[in-house]
């Protein structure tokens, strides 16, 4: 990628706004709803973003910053389980207050720091330009995540229509 800090900046600036943008949207049940057993709904994605926030992305960036190790961060075991009866959207303005910060540490990353390495618990040595590419895809991914398993409630109501969303039935994929 050619400018790594450019690009993991603008998906770090654009997931909360996004954030807000569904928890303004949706109702509260929507956004608390599994889309199967053991798939995360749109609010579990939130927490973990959040905890994953708090925990773990920027303590790694300042750990590499200061030339630190890191542990694993298990969302099984560390994370917070979500709880259908929190105010989505004051979860969602929390997570914009906690990201501000976390983009004022990704500010004090130069280009030179890219290449610098730490000892991941679990996978070993890794290089700040590999965490940035997993932080920014890791927001992807479970918006992208939340928004499908939105999306559950709509596709079982589309009669005819159902198969064109084969990428994304969750249902459809369990029973093949």
């Amino acid at each position: 990628m050619d400018d790594l800090l450019a690009a993991t900046r603008a998906v770090l600036v654009t997931t909360p706004a996004r954030w807000q943008s569904l928890t303004d949207a949706f109702p509260a049940h929507l956004l608390a709803g599994s889309p199967a057993p053991g798939e995360w709904s749109a609010l579990s994605c939130l927490q973990h973003l959040v905890d994953t926030e708090q925990w773990a992305f920027p303590v790694r960036v300042r750990a590499f910053l200061e030339g630190r190790d890191f542990p694993a961060f298990d969302p099984d075991t560390q994370g917070t389980k979500p709880d259908a009866r929190v105010d989505v959207r004051e979860l969602a303005a929390h997570f914009s207050r906690i990201r501000t910060r976390s983009l004022a540490i990704l500010a004090t990353v130069a280009e030179s720091d890219l290449s610098r390495t730490a000892r991941h618990a679990e996978l070993g040595p890794v290089s700040l330009a590999e965490l940035l590419h997993e932080w920014a895809g890791h927001d992807l991914m479970h918006t992208v995540q939340a928004e499908r398993a939105v999306m559950q409630s709509f596709i079982r109501g589309t009669g005819p229509w159902r198969p064109y969303f084969a990428d994304h039935d969750v249902e459809a994929r369990s029973r093949a």
